[in-house]
């Protein structure tokens, strides 16, 4: 597996704030270990701060917003444009919008994206099956089972319709970086966002798992953004 693929995982993955939360206390054990109670009271309070932060509705939703809002939903579909490219990463919750596209366009192919990993079917087929049984007729799909991320999947795409018109869906959060680097590889991607995570602003209330979560989606896509950047991708 390419070893630059793999390090970008490896450092995302240490960058996200539970995994940083986690650290925080391994070092307050260690100064418990040396009897150092006030740096373990205070590293202990950082760590409970930060918990609490992430998993905070408005801190989530704050970072969000700047990637959730770049797009908007897409209602009018251009005429002449047949394509629809399905991005890998979160199919159960990103193909109901091809779903939706694909019924209201004549003639309309469905390309489904995304490798194996550590499991025994590629993502592309797993979706492809998926649409399958939601009406979509198979010889309607084209499915592309080697892309490990955003980037190669680009550059697949770009085989298969050069500089065609195409609507690209995918999760609303993931959207901005998709767009980036499909148009520095000289594609022409009409933006399709789906699956937003911004269902709410309370600031009333509780620290919740699904914020946690919702925080590392964004920091997970700040994160490729920088890559991106300073790959030269985007």
């Amino acid at each position: 597996m390419d070893l630059a693929f793999v390090l970008k995982k490896v450092i995302s993955a240490t960058l996200m704030p539970l995994s940083i939360s986690l650290f925080i206390l391994f070092i307050v054990l260690l100064f418990l270990n040396t009897k150092n109670i006030s740096k373990a009271k205070f590293f202990v309070t950082l760590s409970l701060i930060s918990f609490i932060l992430i998993a905070y509705e408005p801190f989530a939703n704050f970072l969000l917003k700047p990637l959730e809002t770049k797009y908007e939903k897409l209602t009018v579909i251009p005429k002449e444009v047949t394509h629809i490219l399905l991005l890998g990463g979160d199919a159960k919750n990103r193909a109901w919008e091809a779903l939706r596209l694909y019924n209201k366009i004549d003639n309309a192919k469905v390309i489904t994206s995304g490798y194996k990993g550590h499991l025994k079917t590629a993502e592309a087929i797993r979706t492809a099956n998926l649409l399958i049984q939601s009406g979509v007729i198979k010889e309607d799909i084209i499915i592309h089972s080697q892309p490990k991320d955003t980037k190669e999947e680009a550059i697949k795409t770009k085989v298969l319709l050069g500089t065609k018109p195409f609507i690209l869906v995918t999760s609303a959060y993931h959207m901005p970086r998709a767009i980036a680097l499909f148009k520095k590889e000289g594609l022409n991607p009409i933006p399709a966002p789906t699956d937003f995570k911004i269902l709410s602003n309370n600031y009333y209330s509780v620290p919740k798992g699904k914020n946690i979560k919702n925080t590392e989606i964004a920091l997970h896509e700040y994160l490729g953004l920088l890559w991106a950047t300073i790959k030269g991708q985007i």
